[in-house]
């Protein structure tokens, strides 16, 4: 069998095409568009326009599946629809323009379909997982095989460039901006965080990150780990605002050349909060813990989410 699963985030739609056999999964293509909905966000509302972007990345999509004859689909949103005030009217409009039912998930279900996800590829034991989105961050923590706490927070890698930078890239000016909104909204007691030597990531910056850390390092591409000390040095580089850091960015990932190192800020963020050693980069996050929990409910030990 065939299932599409289609995610509507807020720095980007994606699309994930899955050959089922057994209750196993493998990928059989990715397609992405980077819409950035969090950027038609006014006064909290999903402005027309970006309603609009979404239901052209949706449709776009639909033709895609259309041609393949793919018949299975299910659609989800995160905090791009989850964190505005008419979800009802987005979601009216979107399955009056594109026939599909897009389901809005909690902060909590993301994290925990995201770690779900992550574990399908790394069956560790004990640790902390995070993914870094448009409008939100996921964080889990994790020991012996069993969570321990998920949560999500308001903070995005799209929403603090909107909110934090004047130009294309930080000034110093708004790297203290970013670093503060950052502190605020990630709002953990540090005497209630236990160090976690290895944090799993995902999402599109952490798989940036590890692009960008891969040629600036000059690491084998079948790296997929990246090193504290690799971490603070990249920060350091690109936040530098030299021109040789511009020229990284535009070569490895132009299209993120916006919301990279507010992404990358978060994620250093949450590194020295669990003062952790080491970041292993999963290619499996929120898609594959849906398929796994929604749909075929082939379960880790996490608990179940709602619905």
């Amino acid at each position: 069998m065939k299932q599409a699963i289609i995610d509507i985030g807020s720095n980007s739609m994606r699309l994930t095409l899955y050959e089922i056999q057994n209750q196993n999964f493998k990928i059989l293509f990715r397609e992405k568009v980077m819409t950035g909905l969090a950027g038609y966000v006014e006064d909290g509302k999903l402005s027309s326009e970006g309603i609009a972007c979404a239901c052209a990345g949706l449709l776009n999509f639909k033709n895609i599946l259309k041609t393949l004859e793919i018949e299975n689909v299910h659609v989800f949103a995160t905090a791009s629809l989850r964190n505005i005030s008419n979800t009802k009217e987005a979601l009216s409009a979107i399955q009056s323009s594109t026939g599909y039912e897009v389901e809005v998930i909690s902060g909590e279900d993301e994290a925990l379909f995201g770690y779900a996800g992550a574990m399908q590829q790394f069956q560790m034991r004990s640790g902390a997982f995070m993914d870094i989105g448009g409008a939100s961050t996921e964080i889990v923590t994790f020991e012996e095989g069993k969570l321990i706490n998920f949560k999500s927070f308001p903070v995005g890698s799209l929403s603090l460039y909107r909110r934090c930078v004047k130009k294309i890239l930080p000034g110093e000016g708004s790297l203290k901006r970013l670093h503060q909104e950052i502190t605020n909204a990630i709002d953990v007691e540090k005497e209630k965080i236990a160090p976690r030597a290895q944090i799993v990531g995902v999402g599109g910056t952490v798989r940036a990150v590890l692009k960008l850390t891969r040629r600036y390092y000059r690491l084998d591409e079948t790296c997929n780990t990246i090193t504290a000390k690799q971490l603070d040095g990249l920060c350091e580089f690109l936040c530098s605002g030299k021109k040789e850091a511009i020229d990284l960015i535009l070569r490895l990932e132009a299209d993120r050349i916006h919301t990279l190192i507010p992404g990358l800020l978060v994620l250093q963020h949450v590194f020295k909060l669990f003062e952790a050693e080491q970041l292993i980069v999963s290619q499996f996050g929120v898609r594959e813990g849906y398929l796994c929990q929604r749909i075929l409910k082939n379960n880790i030990n996490t608990p179940k989410t709602a619905n």
